[in-house]
């Protein structure tokens, strides 16, 4: 068997590992090719090209880079094209996904499943009608989810989201990481900047500021900064500026394994986090971390995004739980000053996210069948027998 896979972000990348361990479990003889970071270059894929190429947000961010992006897009569909796999799998970066899928079932009728499904819920609900024109298949992370992909003729499956099946560190292990770094008993804030190049250099000197009135109120904070790879140079630049040294977690020098066992310890060892709002929000709520989220992007995209917009949060524990305990801060909300007292909000009642955190994990598959085997038996009990696809 062989299937053709594409991720285009670190929280696609994670999706595609688990899903690829799960077809090998399934189907030891599958073969892959496609794009990918570095989770799912640990699971054998050589990706065609650098993931982070396509690492890119936001309606005015990708304009100049839309040149690139397009002649990516054809590559690659090319490439599916001319290689023939069993099926296609897309995963999130529907700008690109999508257009990638359009081009391949013009020129053939290959097989595409495409996982995550559209957040039609949240926005733009008719992106679903566009989808299921070159989309067979949707593997879907939340419950809610695939009576809204069916009603528009996919298949929809829900598979529930890899967090919930991610390792969490022990009390022991964070007890360990707030030694081994000096740490004891201070009061321990997570700062996680986002994944992507421009979302660190647009919220690293807002964060930074942000730390400022947390450490008028508790001077013997203690600042860890989980960075991904990709962007830890960036991340690296950006603190120094901030005003108490933080320790910055650069994984460039370790393996996946070693990296993701500090990261693991120091999201369970931290009293409250500030993160980029996107999946990070659902890797702290495994760890049942108190959060704070805030995002800005280009005025532009914010205002465009705002205007078709049909919940009130962006932040997934809010509306996985359908609450809204977890502040968060976007375009002109983004500030030092609001983003510093709700931390400090949190810090003061951290219990007030605990139920949240339960019920999102919950609902996501928590204590349940792992999703990445989910994902990979959905994959294969749709994909027609030899016999059907030869007819």
């Amino acid at each position: 068997m062989r299937v053709f896979i594409i991720a285009g972000e670190p929280s696609g990348d994670r999706l595609g590992g688990a899903l690829m361990a799960g077809l090998k479990a399934l189907n030891p003889e599958v073969q892959f090719d496609g794009i990918g970071g570095a989770e799912m270059q640990a699971q054998g894929l050589v990706s065609r090209f650098p993931m982070d190429e396509l690492s890119v947000m936001g309606i005015a961010e990708i304009l100049p880079k839309y040149r690139a992006l397009m002649a990516r897009i054809n590559e690659t569909a090319q490439a599916v094209i001319e290689t023939a796999p069993d099926v296609m799998i897309t995963i999130d970066s529907p700008d690109f996904s999508l257009r990638v899928a359009r081009r391949v079932k013009a020129a053939c009728d290959i097989r595409t499943v495409h996982y995550v499904a559209p957040t039609v819920w949240v926005w733009r609900p008719k992106r679903a009608q566009k989808m299921a024109k070159v989309i067979d298949h949707v593997l879907a992370l939340f419950p809610f989810e695939p009576p809204l992909m069916t009603l528009d003729g996919m298949v929809c499956d829900f598979v529930g989201h890899p967090v919930v099946a991610e390792p969490q560190a022990t009390e022991a292990e964070a007890l360990a990481f707030r030694e081994a770094k000096g740490i004891g008993s201070a009061p321990l804030l997570l700062v996680l900047p986002g994944s992507r190049r421009g979302e660190v250099e647009r919220l690293g000197d807002i964060f930074g500021k942000a730390i400022a009135p947390v450490l008028d109120r508790h001077p013997d904070l203690k600042v860890v900064v989980p960075a991904a790879g990709p962007v830890a140079d960036v991340v690296l630049e950006k603190v120094r500026g901030w005003p108490t040294a933080p320790i910055v977690l650069d994984p460039r020098d370790m393996n996946v394994d070693a990296a993701g066992r500090i990261k693991r310890a120091a999201f369970r060892a931290a009293d409250v986090a500030l993160a980029a709002s996107g999946t990070v929000s659902l890797e702290l709520a495994a760890a049942r971390t108190p959060m704070v989220i805030a995002y800005k992007m280009n005025w532009i995209s914010f205002n465009i995004i705002k205007a078709m917009a049909l919940v009130d949060t962006v932040t997934l524990v809010n509306l996985v739980s359908d609450t809204r305990v977890v502040p968060d801060f976007l375009g002109p909300d983004c500030t030092p000053e609001k983003i510093g007292t709700g931390i400090l909000d949190v810090m003061a009642a951290p219990e007030a996210q605990q139920a949240a955190m339960e019920v999102t994990m919950q609902r996501l598959g928590e204590g349940g069948e792992d999703p990445g085997l989910r994902a990979a038996l959905a994959v294969l009990s749709r994909l027609p027998s030899k016999g059907q696809a030869d007819a």
